[in-house]
C-alpha cells in the first residue's frame, strides 16, 4: 500500500520480517565492535571486520558502491572520527587514538530489503564532554523512538530529539535527516532531528523509519570534505551519531536493529 502524496510504502509483515533479519545482523556487528574498537587499530580494520561478517552470512553490505557526488562509496561501513559527523571513509592510515570517539554506521541487505543503524564508541578513556555527548545523543535517539506511535506525527519524533539535545547544551545537525527505509536505503519520508511537535505526516502501522540523531558539541553548521562524502563540523567540534531502524506496529514500535545494547 502506498501513501501517494509522500510516496511512502507501508510494509507487510513478510517485508518487515526480512528487514528484521537484516537488522539483527546490523545489531550483532555493532555489538561485536564494542570489544574490537580500541586504540591502535585502523578504520580500515573495522571496515574489513564489518564486510567479512556480512558476507559470511551471504548478505550484502548496503553502503558499498552507493552513488555519490564524486564516486561510489568505497567501503562497507561509514566510519567517522571525532569531528566527522557521517560518511567517513575507512582507510589504513587513520589509526584510532586514546580519547577519540568513532561513529560506525552500517547497512545490510537481505532478500532485497535494507536495515540501517549506527553507534558512537569511546576509544579508551575520553573527555567528560565527549562522554556526555555520546550519552545525550543515545538518549535523544530513544526519546525520538518513544514517539513512534500510531496517530502521532513526524514532528513528535523530531521535537523529542531536539528538546533532549538542546536541553543538554548540544546542537542537532539540521542539514541531515533520518528517513524511511525498505527496498531502498533512503525512502520517504525525511525525518528531521528538529521541529515542532504535532506537525507532519501521521504515523501508521507498516511504516519503517531509520531514526538517526547527529549531535554536535559546537554549532549545527557543517561542511563537506573534498572527497565529496565526509561531512564534518564546521567549527571542528566533536560529533556523535546513533541510529536504529524502527517499524510501526498497531500498538507501538519495534526496533528492528536491536541486536545490541546501546
Amino acid at each position: 500500500m502506498f501513501l501517494k502524496k509522500y510516496n511512502i510504502k507501508l510494509k507487510t509483515a513478510e517485508e518487515i520480517e526480512k528487514m528484521r533479519v537484516a537488522g539483527k545482523v546490523v545489531g550483532e556487528i555493532l555489538f561485536e565492535l564494542s570489544s574490537i574498537i580500541k586504540p591502535g587499530i585502523t578504520t580500515k580494520y573495522i571496515d574489513d571486520f564489518v564486510e567479512n561478517y556480512i558476507r559470511s552470512l551471504n548478505m550484502i553490505p548496503a553502503f558499498l558502491g552507493v552513488d555519490g557526488t564524486n564516486y561510489p562509496f568505497p567501503a562497507s561501513a561509514c566510519i567517522s572520527v571525532n569531528n566527522e559527523i557521517v560518511h567517513g571513509i575507512p582507510n589504513t592510515l587513520r589509526i584510532l587514538e586514546f580519547g577519540d570517539i568513532v561513529s560506525v554506521d552500517i547497512g545490510v541487505i537481505y532478500q532485497n530489503y535494507y536495515s540501517d543503524a549506527s553507534k558512537t564508541y569511546a576509544v579508551g578513556n575520553i573527555s567528560n564532554v565527549a562522554s556526555k555527548l555520546i550519552r545525550i545523543t543515545e538518549l535523544s535517539l530513544y526519546k525520538g523512538i518513544e514517539q513512534i506511535l500510531p496517530g502521532n506525527r513526524i514532528g513528535d519524533i523530531s521535537n523529542a530529539i531536539q528538546k533532549t539535545v538542546e536541553d543538554s547544551g548540544f546542537f542537532v545537525v539540521k542539514n541531515l535527516v533520518g528517513h524511511g527505509i525498505g527496498k531502498e536505503l533512503h525512502e520517504d519520508p525525511q525525518i528531521p532531528n528538529y521541529g515542532e511537535a504535532g506537525v507532519g505526516i501521521k504515523l501508521l502501522p507498516g511504516m519503517v523509519f531509520a531514526i538517526e540523531p547527529m549531535v554536535n558539541v559546537g554549532t549545527c553548521d557543517v561542511c563537506t570534505l573534498d572527497n565529496g562524502w565526509t561531512i564534518v563540523t564546521k567549527d571542528g567540534s566533536l560529533s556523535a551519531h546513533f541510529e536504529h531502524t524502527v517499524a510501526i506496529t498497531e500498538f507501538g514500535y519495534e526496533i528492528l536493529t536491536r541486536g545490541y545494547n546501546i
